[in-house]
């Protein structure tokens, strides 16, 4: 299972999941889905995220 702080940086940020999601081309849906360990992105949707909050793609994302 892949875990991630999608969650944590977002809110560092002071953004909601629809402004991740508008950034990185994805629904609202598919953030929530995602922060809450139901869904794990391609590697092109994880690359765009770790890209979008400036870290790299295995700070972003713990494979357990």
């Amino acid at each position: 299972m892949m875990k991630n702080n999608i969650k944590e940086h977002r809110k560092e940020m002071g953004l909601r999941q629809e402004d991740v999601a508008l950034a990185v081309d994805v629904t609202r849906q598919t953030i929530n889905a995602i922060e809450n360990n139901k869904y794990s992105p391609t590697l092109e949707l994880a690359m765009k995220l770790a890209r979008f909050f400036n870290v790299k793609v295995e700070e972003l994302f713990i494979l357990e």
